[in-house]
Order: C-alpha cells, then sequence, then structure tokens
C-alpha cells in the first residue's frame, strides 16, 4: 500500500509517499481503507521532533512511529477474530496512527460508524479535534445552559468544533480569531467575537465562566483576569511561544498545572483520548445538525508535505483534509 512515512524529524520534506506493507489486523481491530485522513497540529509537531521535550516519548533519534496521521474515515477492509461491532464494508471513522496511508489498522474501541451526515472528508475532519473541543467544554469546563464561554482560537480546527458545541450545549459563546476570519466564527453561532488584532480579551473588562485556550499567547494572569471568580480555565495545547524549541507550550500547560493547586480559580490541562463514547457523541451531533466540520482545503496523499506546511505556516482556518 501508499503511505507517508518519516524516518527522521525535519521539515515537511522529511515525509515520503513510499510502497509499505499493508499492516496486518489484529483481533481486536478493524482494517479499514482510508478515504479520507485530516492533518492537526501534532502531525507538524511529530514531523519536526518539536518541542524538543517531547522526543523523549516520541523517540529521540527519530519518530517511533514512522507513518504519519491519525484521524481517518472510510470503509471497513477486514475485522479481527474477537470483532463482533463492525463488518467489512462499513463507513466508520475514528482515531488511529498511521492514517496517511491507504489503509490503516485501528482497534475497535476507538471507531464509529460515520455519521450519515458527513461525507468522507467531513467526517476525517471529526475525531481529534472534534474530542479535544468536546472534552474541553463538557468534562473540564462543564458548560451547560446559561454559562458564558471564551473560545480563544476560534477559528482554528478546535475552535471551530468548540463555538458549535459550546452553542450546542447552550453557553453564550464570544470567539477571538482574527479580523479575516471573523464572519467564519460569526457563521458558526458565535454570540460575540474579539478581534485579536485590535483588542486584548484579557484586559477588556469582561469576565466569563469558562476561557478555553487552544493557543497559549497569553500569561496565565492574563487568562485569569477574563475569568469569572468561580471561573474555568482550560489550556489546550497552543503554538511555540516563551518556551521555545527546547518545551514549548508545555510551558504554559505546566506552569497552569502548578498553579492550580493555589489559585482560586479552577485551572485544567487538557489531555484529549479518544473513545467509543466521544466518537458516539461526536456523530449524535453532526447528525443532528449541531456539529459541522469546516474544510479550509484538501490535498491529496502525495501532498502531505504541503498540506502540513501549511498548517504550520499559513495559520490555517478550519481543517486540512487529506484526500485518499
Amino acid at each position: 500500500m501508499k503511505a507517508i512515512a518519516q524516518d527522521r524529524y525535519g521539515s515537511p520534506d522529511v515525509l515520503e509517499l513510499r510502497e509499505v506493507d499493508t499492516p496486518a489486523v489484529g483481533d481486536h481491530e478493524v482494517r479499514v481503507r482510508v478515504h479520507a485522513a485530516s492533518v492537526n497540529a501534532r502531525d507538524w509537531h511529530f514531523v519536526r521532533g518539536d518541542p524538543y521535550l517531547a522526543r523523549l516519548g516520541l523517540g529521540v533519534r527519530g519518530p517511533k512511529t514512522r507513518i504519519r496521521g491519525t484521524d481517518f474515515a472510510g470503509r471497513v477492509e477486514a475485522v479481527g477474530k474477537a470483532v463482533t461491532r463492525f463488518r467489512p464494508g462499513d463507513e466508520v471513522f475514528g482515531e488511529a496512527d498511521g492514517a496517511f496511508a491507504e489503509y490503516v489498522c485501528a482497534a475497535d474501541d476507538v471507531v464509529e460508524p460515520k455519521p450519515a451526515a458527513l461525507s468522507f472528508e467531513q467526517a476525517a475532519a471529526l475525531p481529534l479535534a472534534g474530542n479535544t473541543a468536546l472534552m474541553g467544554l463538557r468534562d473540564l469546563g462543564q458548560v451547560r445552559p446559561g454559562r458564558t464561554v471564551l473560545i480563544n482560537g476560534a477559528s482554528g480546527g478546535v475552535g471551530t468544533f468548540a463555538v458549535q458545541i459550546a452553542k450546542a450545549f447552550g453557553a453564550e459563546v464570544t470567539g477571538v480569531c482574527s479580523t479575516r476570519n471573523t464572519e467564519l466564527v460569526r457563521s458558526l453561532g458565535a454570540d460575540h467575537l474579539v478581534d485579536y488584532t485590535r483588542e486584548d480579551f484579557t484586559r477588556s473588562g469582561r469576565r466569563y465562566d469558562v476561557v478555553f485556550d487552544l493557543v497559549g499567547n497569553h500569561s496565565l494572569t492574563g487568562f485569569r483576569r477574563a475569568l469569572e471568580p468561580a471561573g474555568r480555565l482550560v489550556l489546550s495545547g497552543g503554538g511555540v511561544f516563551e518556551g521555545g524549541s527546547v518545551i514549548g507550550p508545555m510551558s504554559l500547560l505546566i506552569r497552569g498545572q502548578v498553579v492550580s493547586r493555589f489559585a482560586r480559580h479552577r485551572l485544567y490541562v487538557l489531555t484529549a483520548t479518544p473513545s467509543r463514547e466521544n466518537l458516539s457523541a461526536l456523530r449524535e451531533l453532526a447528525d443532528s445538525g449541531e456539529l459541522t466540520p469546516v474544510i479550509d482545503r484538501t490535498y491529496s496523499l502525495d501532498e502531505v508535505p504541503d498540506a502540513v506546511r501549511y498548517l504550520e505556516v499559513e495559520h490555517a482556518r478550519s481543517k486540512v483534509v487529506i484526500t485518499v
């Protein structure tokens, strides 16, 4: 099969389209013929091995997992002998390492039937980013009707899902984005917009029940200024800022974990983990019409290096999708 493989860290140019063995399906796995996959920020971090501290888990000299990609949507091609939920031909979506390939094997507990309302390309955009938004808002933010929620990074891959999910939960939503993305974020249902090129929401005097940060471009002190006294700050990733290439966004996340022990506000660092239950919840939101993936650009499998470069350099809006 054809797949995008990586032997060393570096620019997206280290990614190569190769012929590799089709993965053998395990007892509790399904093998999926991939129709679409999507690019996430984690992909370019993995490609570069950046921040360096992450290499302790990714592989010190080079990536342990050679085939990139996580999100996929496609048709089941084979099932393991212990799998009872799926049959060949079923349309599915989910998360598994190695999604930038013609076939991927995934544990059956991180795969779900594809939302009927979505195309393969839309469904492939949903798993990792949608799950991050869902867990950040539902589980840590405890968003419910009447809550005021600010989403910093509302036009990005996770942010576009977060705006829609917060609205589905009945919140009053403020989206923070650049001037060029205000109409997009408004179209997703945001009640209020903050153009960060003109206004610093941490100094506006407005307060929110939940601040969901997807960027990492303010200090903890700044974020906490924007919270109600009993407010919740949820930190999730972000780019490489003051931590540089050594620890990158981990700097803010680590400080958040330390400060959370002493602050009156509730501070949380989000670790999004895939699950069948969360994929099911996302499917229900999509099929109800409350959640629609927004796709910025699509690329073919042999154009994955360009797709990763675009996401890293051009600050892509919403999701970037690979068609296979």
